[in-house]
């Protein structure tokens, strides 16, 4: 027999949301293969007869080898209906998704996407819109660090536009990072560092870029965290703002 494969997006932690399809496909599961980043509530969603098997890969740290994640997925396939590829945030943003998707085609396996909320949408749980009428004219989405461990270079063309800038694990980079809007005179961008987004271990800081290093530090950011740089955060600052001036005129 050849199952089918499910290639789920889990979002940023909270099971409050998942989609209801993957939902409705988490609690039919047979066979889970999870990364670290799924947290334990949503695997309790899995029926108790399921076998769920760690596949997770630490930014910094041990990691289940690519190579192994795929034979685990032709091997479960091939003998199991319904396999779940579990994943944190989007599949598809900086999840490899799609190379688990290719790579199951090759074996003649159905696979389906089911998407997930990604972290830097979590950002709105702390006021911090992506995008905002006269402030962001668009969002810049990349990766603190390439496959070869360098900063992109795309992040130099980014400071330079007016569009929210969005970086996924970039907290070992948060030197460098600073240090090239600092070297294009934009070292008082606003930004923020979120960790954790939506759930309940949730932190979340706000600084200038120019100073994050030395805020993380101090405030003790580290992965998993988004890094969010533009004028959108200040933005929750007006909304506290406007709130405290309402309760002074409602008292």
């Amino acid at each position: 027999m050849t199952g089918k494969l499910f290639i789920i997006g889990c979002g940023p932690g909270n099971p409050d949301l998942l989609t209801i399809k993957a939902y409705n496909t988490i609690i039919r599961a047979e066979i889970v293969l999870f990364d670290n980043l799924v947290s334990q509530e949503i695997l309790d969603l899995c029926p108790k007869n399921c076998k769920k098997i760690y596949v997770g890969k630490d930014p910094y740290g041990q990691y289940v080898p690519q190579a192994d994640i795929n034979s685990l997925i032709g091997h479960y396939c091939h003998h199991y209906a319904t396999v779940l590829r579990l994943k944190g945030g989007d599949p598809y943003i900086f999840g490899r998704g799609f190379e688990e998707r290719l790579y199951a085609n090759t074996l003649g396996i159905a696979t389906e996407y089911i998407p997930g909320i990604s972290s830097m949408q979590g950002a709105g749980s702390n006021d911090i819109p992506l995008t905002h009428r006269g402030v962001s004219e668009g969002v810049w989405i990349m990766t603190g660090t390439k496959s070869n461990g360098e900063l992109t270079a795309d992040l130099a063309l980014a400071a330079q536009s007016n569009a929210t800038v969005i970086i996924y694990m970039g907290m070992r980079k948060v030197a460098e990072i600073a240090g090239t809007y600092v070297r294009l005179g934009k070292g008082d961008t606003p930004a923020a560092m979120i960790q954790n987004a939506t759930c309940p271990n949730e932190k979340s800081v706000s600084c200038l870029v120019k100073d994050l290093q030395i805020t993380s530090l101090q405030q003790q950011i580290h992965h998993p965290a988004i890094i969010i740089i533009g004028a959108v955060v200040d933005l929750k600052l007006h909304i506290h703002t406007e709130l405290q001036h309402l309760g002074k005129r409602i008292i």
